[in-house]
């Protein structure tokens, strides 16, 4: 007799998706989709005991960047390891198609500035066998993976493919230009993208530290490559300011003019920053509500912890990295660059020279060590992205009577050089995450930017997933939430937001993508380098505990954080209905 069901997961506690309470159920998967949930009699060709486990429906980030790694690699980790199923990519404005040839160096200088993508890795691992989009969306799906993957239209690209060195000069679009970008942005929705994606901050800049080709995009720009979207009929846009241009309620009020003349939805970043800006969040916050209100489709994103790089001697930046000193010893292998950093008159000689100039980092400069060091900590294991005020590198320093800068580079070598020190960048600023416990509180606000393939040398957020449901749903002393609420975060809120209907619930009819989670073990561990990209590039990865297994299209990609070898995951293309 034939099995009812491809798979069974019998027994566990599911977490479906909607916030609903949790209840105990069996789980029938057949041909990829969900078949029931409930008390089920019949056999599956597989089975699995979920027993003590957590069922939930795979997690949906909706802000990674493996433009480049989904074309050379069928694992996209770190994503997968961390419980989640569909990513979507081209954020932030930048990524790889359209394309000319004489542009693809513009395009690897963009993506190594603004992410951290090492551009030599960049070179060996891109195949260049597209220039529309639509060819890029076939390369795409020519591969096999572990995850689903959904691209975006990334402004830098199209604007380039459009205005070639006008772009790069920041010169506005004129009405040629924005036609061409219109019809191009119409052809991409088509071909199956979900959107588009900008960046106006000047945080982001090419490797050679020039502002990005969208950093100062007119309206008119803005407009017309949103009613592309409306021509075909669907896409969102994903927008990243500093909203100073001249002030957040002058160019929200652009962005909302953008949206009601076009029809489509928007979800723009939103963290709390550190200094003198620290309140916009949550005036931005305010003008988001205002808008909802009023029919509109706009959501702010933020993260559920402190965004920040990590600063390390086996990673690609740290506090020193850019000393004539250290540079003349960065060649050698950790033991032998520790030994040299222990030596007094090396010590000496990297803590007075220049710590900015020769840098390749432009967060640097923008930040400033100094302010850093007040927010910067050493991370411990298991990792606390919370630590207390009096542990950090300022706060070391001024009870000791010490520099800030001495008691990093001392840091840096304890524990033979294993050490990282995490320097956070915005949600910490009076050293609590009460802004981040009030964008989880509230109803319009979202949770992600993990930021997964990029900054690959100094961030490991791909680890919010994990973090989210274990901090706030079980370690944190007070203001915990209730899990069932913190799966619903990352499944079928931003797969609706995105318009992907047909996941991020345990129902019948949905895809059948889960995870199985044993959540007392549930934890993300240190951070560590691994040199792994196209041509021993390094990154850094942060593996997780606690999946027991997932599940991509009914099919076990991983069991106990080991991939299976299966690789069910595919490009999906446009917004998919339940």
């Amino acid at each position: 007799m034939s099995s009812e069901f491809d798979l069974v997961i019998r027994g566990g506690n599911v977490i479906d998706g909607s916030g609903a309470p949790a209840f105990e159920a069996d789980v029938g998967v057949r041909g990829g989709a969900i078949a029931e949930v409930g008390r089920i009699g019949s056999k599956g060709r597989q089975e699995i005991d979920a027993s003590g486990l957590l069922v939930t429906p795979g997690f949906v980030d909706i802000h990674t960047h493996f433009d480049g790694q989904a074309i050379w690699d069928h694992c996209l980790a770190p994503c997968s390891w961390h419980g989640v199923t569909t990513v979507v990519m081209g954020n932030c404005g930048v990524g790889f198609a359209p394309v000319r040839p004489t542009d693809r160096e513009a395009l690897i200088e963009l993506m190594e500035g603004v992410e951290d993508i090492p551009g030599a890795c960049l070179h060996q691992g891109l195949k260049w066998n597209w220039e529309s989009f639509s060819d890029y969306m076939d390369a795409l799906d020519a591969q096999a993976r572990d995850v689903d993957v959904c691209a975006q239209l990334p402004h830098g690209p199209l604007r380039v493919y459009v205005m070639g060195e006008r772009a790069l000069r920041l010169e506005a679009a004129n009405a040629q230009d924005i036609a061409a970008m219109r019809m191009l942005t119409a052809q991409a929705m088509r071909a199956g993208a979900f959107g588009f994606t900008t960046s106006r901050t000047i945080a982001h800049k090419t490797i050679k530290g020039d502002p990005t080709p969208m950093m100062r995009a007119h309206e008119d720009e803005l407009t017309g490559i949103a009613m592309g979207m409306a021509d075909a009929g669907h896409g969102q846009i994903e927008y990243v300011s500093d909203w100073d241009q001249p002030d957040p309620a002058t160019e929200f009020g652009m962005l909302q003019r953008i949206l009601r003349r076009s029809g489509r939805s928007c979800v723009f970043t939103n963290n709390q920053r550190h200094g003198q800006r620290s309140f916009v969040w949550r005036e931005l916050l305010a003008l988001s509500d205002r808008a909802s209100e009023q029919g509109m489709r706009i959501r702010p994103i933020g993260a559920p912890r402190p965004i920040g790089s990590l600063f390390g001697l086996s990673g690609t930046q740290n506090p020193f990295s850019a000393t004539p000193s250290y540079r003349a010893i960065a060649h050698l292998p950790l033991a032998e660059r520790i030994a040299q950093m222990r030596k007094p008159e090396v010590r000496a000689r990297i803590l007075r020279e220049d710590p900015y100039e020769g840098s390749s980092f432009p967060l640097f400069r923008l930040m400033g060590f100094e302010r850093m060091y007040e927010h910067m900590f050493l991370l411990a294991d298991p990792p606390d992205y919370e630590p207390p005020r009096e542990t950090s590198v300022a706060s070391i320093a001024t009870r000791e009577g010490r520099g800030a800068s001495e008691v990093a580079y001392d840091m840096l070598l304890s524990n033979e050089g294993g050490n990282f020190l995490y320097a956070m960048f915005t949600g910490f600023d009076d050293f609590t995450l009460a802004p981040v416990q009030e964008m989880l509180a509230h109803p319009n606000a979202m949770i992600g930017l993990g930021d997964a393939g990029a900054h690959v040398g100094f961030i490991t957020d791909a680890s919010f997933t994990t973090w989210l449901l274990t901090h706030w749903g079980r370690d944190r002393a007070q203001g915990r939430l209730p899990v069932e609420e913190l799966v619903r975060r990352y499944t079928s809120d931003p797969a609706g937001t995105v318009g992907l209907h047909d996941r991020g619930l345990l129902k019948p009819g949905m895809k059948a993508d889960i995870n199985l989670i044993d959540f007392e073990r549930l934890g993300v561990e240190m951070p560590y380098a691994v040199d792994d990209l196209p041509g021993g590039g390094r990154r850094l990865l942060q593996k997780a505990r606690g999946y027991r297994a997932t599940i991509v299209s009914g099919v076990v990609t991983y069991e106990n954080g080991v991939h299976t070898g299966q690789t069910p995951g595919r490009l999906v293309r446009g917004p998919q209905r339940a």
